[in-house]
């Protein structure tokens, strides 16, 4: 089945009354039919019918055995990392979402789980930083904010060296544009809140495996079992309502973000524009290697950060917040957002700094969203 079939359809089975929508199953607990009978589902922490039919669909797309539907992504993260134990080491990409850099540095670090980080594009350097006690290849591609590109098959291949998991996260593209796990990933992540869900209105997390009945998956299975990360039944079925639009969404959103992305040099406040889909990008044709698509999201510098902080007060269609991935379009200021934690020489060695700003383009005209951005760059430079 195509992408686009998937995404409708799922793994939705059609009930006695023939609806096309798969129920919301609000029950906590389950009547059992006899002793030592069960239909399936007992408690709802442990499984539930429509969280089910989610993670059924999910792992579809994935290209999966298994996947986890999760209360965020956060949640995901943390399952990767409860994996290690004490004495085990991770490697990170230097470029990355501050909030797992805040988990593994904060948290994990407690418990005699060490971290390095390291420019995932080099392999060479990557392998050097390999040990023996390498429990977790950490990877985002493309990487957040500064849209680095990442040779899945490459590091799967050091990765699986070692002994070691290669885990990605795959929030910046979705399935439908990337499938980490058929490139040689052993566990893939998502943050559905953004572009699985689409829509800005639901908190939640994926983990998909290759293999349903691998050791790995049982692993993952006690721990959401014992942790219970789980989602919401009511969420859950608002993911799966989301996911039949995800290919139409996702591909406008990248469509529109092109020409965008394309446009942005031809303002005199922009000095930067990194976006995957541009053919000057570094990791152009490694994109077009191991994915359909370039995704919607962009990353810019304008000429200071008086600028980059004026502009976030003047947009007038485009939203000035977190997160990104849904319908409507968002401006964020990594360095004092998303990445507002991140160690200062990790922010020196990628590249961040305090004037550059990312866009999540959503699924306004490309032209409207070119005309706030004009305007609001022209009066945030005019201010100062």
């Amino acid at each position: 089945m195509k992408d686009f079939s998937a995404e409708v359809h799922g793994c939705h089975r059609f009930d006695a009354t023939g609806a096309l929508s798969s129920p919301v199953y609000l029950s906590a607990t389950f009547r059992h039919p006899a002793f030592r009978q069960s239909t399936g589902y007992d408690y709802g922490r442990v499984a539930n019918p429509t969280r089910s039919a989610l993670e059924q669909a999910v792992a579809l797309l994935e290209g999966g055995g298994r996947a986890w539907a999760l209360s965020s992504g956060m949640a995901a993260i943390n399952l990767v990392f409860a994996l290690c134990s004490p004495g085990d080491h991770a490697l990170l990409p230097e470029d990355l979402y501050g909030g797992t850099v805040r988990l593994a540095n904060d948290i994990y670090s407690r418990y005699g789980i060490t971290f390095d980080y390291v420019d995932m594009r080099d392999t060479a350097l990557v392998r050097a930083k390999m040990r023996r006690e390498t429990k977790v290849v950490l990877i985002e591609t493309p990487s957040n904010p500064m849209m680095f590109i990442t040779d899945i098959r490459a590091l799967a291949d050091i990765a699986h060296e070692y002994k070691a998991l290669l885990v990605a996260d795959n929030t910046f593209l979705s399935p439908h544009f990337q499938k980490p796990l058929d490139l040689g990933a052993d566990i893939v992540v998502e943050s559905g809140t953004k572009y699985l869900c689409g829509h800005n209105d639901v908190i939640c997390g994926f983990l998909a495996v290759k293999d349903a009945e691998s050791d790995l998956a049982k692993e993952l299975e006690l721990l959401v079992k014992s942790e219970g990360p789980n989602l919401s039944p009511m969420d859950s079925w608002l993911m799966l309502r989301s996911l039949k639009t995800l290919g139409v969404r996702i591909e406008r959103q990248s469509e529109s973000a092109l020409t965008i992305a394309k446009w942005l040099p031809s303002l005199p406040e922009v000095t930067d524009v990194y976006y995957p889909g541009l053919s000057d990008h570094p990791g152009f044709a490694l994109q077009q290697s191991q994915s359909k698509g370039f995704g919607g999201m962009i990353s810019f510098k304008v000429q200071t950060a008086a600028i980059a902080q004026n502009v976030l007060a003047h947009l007038k269609l485009i939203a000035f917040a977190e997160s990104l991935g849904g319908v409507e379009s968002l401006l964020t200021y990594p360095i004092v957002q998303t990445h507002a934690e991140m160690p200062h020489e990790l922010i020196e060695r990628t590249g961040l700094d305090d004037r550059l700003l990312r866009l999540s383009v959503g699924l306004e005209d490309a032209d409207d969203l070119k005309d706030d951005l004009a305007q609001a760059l022209h009066a945030a430079a005019q201010k100062g």
